[in-house]
């Protein structure tokens, strides 16, 4: 695979997997319905302006596409009302895999979301570490859109035999917004809605570069998360205090993520390699 089409480029993790992309030999095609298109986007390639919500724009982005990386929905809960989020990313995941499976496409690395895990855990956990098997848990039409996503990859791999592979992202920081993280220490209730997750914005890229340079079958998806908690307390204390009914189905590392990445360890090498330790003092 050399040329690779990115959904969603011009933001927060598409930017990031862009460069990623580009600075390992990819040429990549990258498309959003947002930033200025061409060359002015900031990117290190031309910025195409398409809206996703319509086949026929989502099937011409892919037409000259080895492989897609489909970052582009509706980021987050709360971005637009519910029924836009629904309506909006559903169109989009659903005419991006249709059209990958149209061109033939060799992969589809996509990303899902953390949400479709029960976030936030206002009603605690089944257990934890929680891993890929505390699905399907959606609590807003957001996580809603993305386990339809899953569940639409699956039919449509199992139609076209593309490999499909969904990444369930944690809260995306870039290396500028761990300045903000000494004011989470002070109160565990302020981040338990994703048992304390993040993901550092380059390991996502890695995450995405991996999903499509690993061989994988069928439609699966893991979790990718950072490697350790966004606290500057044991993971097992936290547990304790906002949790203690919670059921722990293993001991945990002193600051071990609660989102497992073993998954994505096993299946696609993952190795999240940056923490906000490196930058908080």
């Amino acid at each position: 695979m050399t040329t690779i089409a990115v959904t969603g480029a011009y933001g927060k993790a598409g930017r990031a997997v862009v460069a990623d992309l580009l600075e390992h030999g990819y040429e990549v095609h990258a498309t959003d319905l947002a930033g200025p298109p061409g060359a002015d986007a900031g990117l290190g390639t031309e910025l195409l302006v398409a809206d996703l919500t319509d086949y026929g724009q989502a099937f011409e982005v892919l037409s000259e596409a080895d492989a897609v990386v489909h970052l582009g929905n509706i980021p987050a809960p709360g971005r637009a009302t519910a029924p836009e989020t629904l309506n909006r990313n559903t169109a989009m995941n659903q005419n991006v895999f249709l059209a990958a499976a149209r061109h033939n496409l060799r992969k589809v690395v996509w990303a899902s979301s953390e949400t479709t895990l029960g976030l936030p855990f206002d009603v605690p956990p089944q257990y934890a570490p929680v891993d890929e098997a505390h699905f399907p848990v959606p609590t807003s039409t957001y996580a809603l859109s993305k386990v339809l996503g899953e569940e639409t990859a699956r039919h449509v791999q199992a139609w076209s035999g593309i490999p499909f592979l969904g990444l369930r992202l944690s809260n995306i920081h870039r290396p500028e917004d761990y300045a903000a993280v000494p004011g989470y220490w002070g109160d565990a209730q302020l981040r338990r809605w994703n048992l304390w997750g993040y993901v550092d914005v380059r390991d996502v890229a890695q995450g995405f570069r991996l999903g499509l340079e690993t061989e994988t079958e069928g439609a699966q998806n893991v979790i990718i998360a950072a490697a350790d908690t966004i606290m500057n307390r044991p993971s097992a204390d936290l547990m304790a205090e906002v949790f203690p009914d919670v059921q722990r189905t293993r001991e945990v590392g002193e600051f071990e993520t609660l989102l497992s990445i073993d998954a994505a360890r096993e299946l696609i090498g993952y190795a999240p390699a940056h923490s906000w330790r490196d930058h908080v003092g």
